[in-house]
C-alpha cells in the first residue's frame, strides 16, 4: 500500500505526536475556518474605519413643546395621561371657566351700554346737523327779508322826496305829505328790524355749528369708549377660550405635573409634548470633520433597541464647538493653555421610520457611523480575501509543521 504524502511517518516521541495532531485535518480545517471568520471581521472593521467616522457620544433629540396655561385658575379636568400619544388640537386640560365666563358677561354688558350711548350721541349729532341746516335756512330767509325791507325803505325814501317837492308846489295836501312821511318812518323801522333779525339768525348758525362741533367730539369719545368696551369683550372671551388647553402638535405626553384640583399660575409648566420627529445629535471630534459634509449617508445604532441599525444622513454641522456655546465658554486667553480636542455637534436625520412599538425619545444613546468616503469594498470581496488569507496561512502553518517534523530525530 502506498503512503499518503500528506500524512507524516509515524514517530515514537511525544513531540512528533503533538505535531501530528496539529497537522491533522480535524484541527487544520476548523482552525482555518475560524481564522477566515476573524479575518473577515477584522478586514471589515479596518475598511470601515478607513471610509467611516463614528462616535459613541451621540444622543436622540426631538422638539419638546412645553405646555403652560395663559391664565391662572383651578384645574377642572385633565384629559391625558403620562406617556400617552396625542394628536394636534386634542384637548389636554380644562381650567374652571366660571370666573372667566362671568367676566366675559360683564364686559359684554358694558359694551352694550357703551354701544347704546354711542348711538344716542350719534342721534344727537344728526339732530344738531339738522338744526344747523335749519338755522342756515332761517338766516337766508332773514337776509332776504332784510333785502326786501331795504328795497321798500329805498322806495319810501324816493316817494318822500317827491312828496317834499310836490308839497312845496302845493300839489299835494298836507295829509298826503304826512302819509308819505309816515311810510318812510315805517320802512326805516322795518328795515332796522329785518337787519337785526338777520344778524340774530346768523348768530344762531354759529351757535348751532358750535353745538354740532361739541356733539361731534362727544361722538368721537363715545365711539372710543365703545371700541374700548369691544376690546375688553374680546380680551375676556379670549381668556375664556384659554380655559381649554389643546395640544399644539402630534407627540407623546411627558413630565405631566398637573392633576384635577390643582391651582395653576400663568406660565406654569404642566407637561411637555415630545414631537414625533426624532433626530440624532452626534458630538464628533474636530479631527473627524475633515471630510464630513451634509448629505452623507450614515448608519445609526440605537442602544435601546439592542443595537438595531437604521439608515440616516448628515443634515448639518454646527458652526462652532459645543463648548463655545455653553453657559460658561472657556477663556483660552488667560492662564496656561492645554490643547483639548473639541467636540462639534452634527445633526443627523433618520431616513427610515423608527419602530412604533418602541418608545424612542430624547436623551437615548446611539452610535452613528457616517460614510465620509466613496471608496467601498463589497462584502463578498472582503470575505473572499479573508478565505484566501486563511488558506494561505493554513498552508504556511502546515509547511512549518512538516519542516519541524522532518527535523525530529527518529
Amino acid at each position: 500500500m502506498s503512503e499518503n504524502p500528506n500524512q507524516p511517518p509515524p514517530v515514537a516521541n511525544g513531540n512528533g505526536q503533538r505535531l501530528a495532531k496539529l497537522n491533522s485535518p480535524g484541527f487544520i480545517w476548523p482552525a482555518t475556518i475560524a481564522l477566515a471568520v476573524l479575518l473577515f471581521l477584522g478586514l471589515d472593521y479596518f475598511f470601515t474605519a478607513l471610509t467611516h467616522e463614528s462616535t459613541d457620544d451621540a444622543f436622540i433629540t426631538a422638539d419638546v413643546v412645553s405646555i403652560a396655561p395663559r391664565i391662572s385658575g383651578q384645574v377642572a379636568t385633565v384629559h391625558v395621561l403620562n406617556n400617552e400619544m396625542v394628536r394636534s388640537n386634542e384637548l389636554l386640560v380644562e381650567i374652571d371657566p366660571a370666573d372667566y365666563s362671568t367676566a366675559a358677561a360683564q364686559k359684554q354688558s358694558s359694551a352694550d351700554a357703551q354701544e347704546a350711548n354711542y348711538k344716542t350721541v350719534l342721534a344727537a349729532l344728526d339732530l344738531m346737523t339738522v338744526k344747523v341746516a335749519t338755522a342756515e335756512a332761517t338766516a337766508d330767509q332773514s337776509k332776504a327779508d332784510a333785502d326786501a325791507a331795504q328795497a321798500t325803505d329805498a322806495r319810501a325814501q324816493a316817494d318822500f322826496q317827491r312828496s317834499q317837492e310836490l308839497r312845496k308846489q302845493n300839489t299835494i295836501s298836507a295829509q298826503e305829505f304826512d302819509g308819505a312821511q309816515a311810510a318812510i318812518r315805517e320802512a326805516d323801522a322795518n328795515l332796522a328790524a329785518a337787519k337785526q333779525k338777520a344778524v340774530a339768525d346768523t348768530s344762531r348758525i354759529n351757535e348751532a355749528k358750535a353745538t354740532r362741533t361739541a356733539t361731534e367730539a362727544s361722538v368721537g369719545m363715545a365711539l372710543a369708549l365703545f371700541r374700548q368696551a369691544q376690546t375688553a369683550v374680546q380680551s375676556a372671551q379670549l381668556d375664556l377660550s384659554y380655559t381649554k388647553i389643546f395640544a399644539p402638535c402630534d407627540g407623546r405626553v411627558t413630565s405631566k405635573q398637573v392633576e384635577p384640583g390643582d391651582y395653576v399660575q400663568t406660565g406654569q409648566q404642566l407637561m411637555s409634548i415630545v414631537e414625533n420627529d426624532d433626530w440624532v445629535v452626534a458630538n464628533f471630534k474636530e479631527s473627524q470633520l475633515k471630510k464630513m459634509q451634509p448629505g452623507q449617508q450614515a448608519i445609526v445604532e440605537i442602544d435601546a433597541l439592542g443595537g438595531r441599525k437604521f439608515r440616516a444622513h448628515v443634515d448639518s454641522v454646527q458652526a462652532g464647538s459645543g463648548a463655545a456655546f455653553s453657559l460658561l465658554p472657556p477663556e483660552n486667553a488667560t492662564g496656561n493653555y492645554v490643547k483639548v480636542v473639541q467636540r462639534v455637534p452634527v445633526k443627523i436625520y433618520f431616513d427610515e421610520p423608527l419602530p412604533a412599538d418602541h418608545t424612542i425619545g430624547p436623551g437615548l444613546s446611539v452610535a452613528p457611523s457616517v460614510r465620509v468616503s466613496s471608496f467601498e469594498i463589497p462584502g463578498w470581496a472582503i470575505a473572499l480575501l479573508a478565505i484566501v488569507l486563511a488558506f494561505a496561512a493554513a498552508v504556511v502553518f502546515r509547511f512549518i509543521l512538516n519542516r519541524k517534523h522532518d527535523n525530529l530525530p527518529t
